[in-house]
């Protein structure tokens, strides 16, 4: 099967994407966090969180032009990440986290819709 130019574009979006947010986030964590109305701010979560936007980011860009196979396995990987992230999240808001924090629900949703649709498609191919 060939892996469709469109999925490999979105593979370099969220290399962008993630590393726009963990570039900040690892390197100044507290003023970052602040900016966005977090308060209390642990800078050894935010880097964590930081390495895992790095870690999946980069291997979007690194991954982008691999066979099938390996895209179905980073697929498997992002929405398991982006569902846990996103249920965490919403978790997070109802317990009365930051407004800026729906922001990042919005963005972790739409990529676990974005991400289990390809993984849906490529499953059936």
């Amino acid at each position: 099967m060939e892996v469709p130019s469109a999925l490999r574009k979105w593979f370099v979006f969220h290399f962008w994407a993630d590393y726009v947010f963990a570039v900040p986030l690892f390197v100044a964590p507290v003023w970052f966090m602040g900016l966005l109305g977090w308060e209390c701010v642990d800078p050894v979560a935010s880097r964590l969180v930081a390495a895992a936007l790095f870690g999946i980011g980069g291997e979007s860009l690194l991954g982008r032009n691999a066979d099938a196979e390996s895209f179905r396995t980073m697929l498997r990987m992002k929405v398991i990440w982006s569902s846990t992230a996103t249920i965490g999240i919403g978790l997070a808001m109802v317990n009365g986290a930051p407004t800026a924090g729906w922001l990042f629900f919005g963005i972790f949703l739409g990529f676990n819709l974005l991400w289990t649709t390809w993984w849906l498609r490529m499953r059936a191919a």
